[in-house]
């Protein structure tokens, strides 16, 4: 009933260490099925080399164990928690990366330099702020949702359009249509971090990127009249 969720997750998780984002047992990925109402997300602390499919546990939207013999990450409450509140993402990506971690520590937004950053995003990526200690000392992986959630409130931000987000002191979030997006996502935020941070190095104060180059790289990737790629 769930092998085709459980596969799919399966092999967005195996991404994260090819793609350089995670050490050891750092991070996750999920993917949800909304006609099921269960996602599918790696088992904790299991190391990547001895992950198998049939490791990866299927859990509800109230956090319940479905399917599975394993503890499922956890961060499980978190992803729980964006799955019910933002209703048309498919998959969740939570990594370590070394970049995008130090961003997140800095406390700091990521700022649009150049035409690599537009041609995914128009704004800067957004950090949230530090988890107050009642918070912390509460149910702290469904807070660190909701924490989510109000940083995009109060940034007046949608997450269809930007689907990434630094959680300060913490790490970053992605997502998108399915598991494997989330972690193409997680891997530009890492490259853009990663960017971000030589640049200040060669230029403290290096200006932040043109609109017209931003809407113009970004537009040809994503806009009404694109052009990128060979199309249909």
């Amino acid at each position: 009933m769930y092998e085709k969720l459980k596969e799919s997750c399966y092999r967005a998780n195996m991404q994260l260490p090819r793609l350089g984002l995670v050490v050891y047992t750092f991070g996750n990925v999920s993917e949800v099925d909304r006609e099921m109402g269960v996602f599918a997300i790696k088992p904790s602390g299991i190391p990547y080399e001895e992950l198998r499919v049939e490791d990866i546990v299927i859990v509800d939207f109230n956090n319940n164990i479905v399917e599975g013999k394993m503890r499922p990450s956890s961060d499980t409450k978190t992803h729980a928690f964006l799955y019910k509140h933002w209703k048309n993402i498919g998959g969740i990506c939570h990594t370590h990366s070394t970049y995008a971690v130090s961003w997140a520590q800095a406390i700091k937004d990521i700022p649009i330099f150049g035409t690599t950053h537009a041609d995914h995003l128009t704004t800067d990526i957004p950090c949230a702020s530090p988890m107050v200690d009642s918070l912390i000392e509460g149910d702290y992986e469904h807070n660190t949702g909701q924490q989510i959630i109000d940083c995009f409130l109060e940034k007046n931000i949608d997450p269809s359009a930007i689907e990434m987000v630094l959680v300060g002191s913490h790490g970053p979030f992605t997502w998108g249509k399915d598991a494997s997006k989330a972690v193409y996502n997680s891997r530009v935020l890492e490259e853009i971090a990663k960017m971000a941070f030589l640049t200040l190095q060669i230029n403290p104060q290096a200006p932040r990127l043109k609109e017209a180059l931003i809407r113009k790289h970004y537009d040809r990737k994503h806009g009404a009249n694109a052009y990128y790629g060979q199309g249909c």
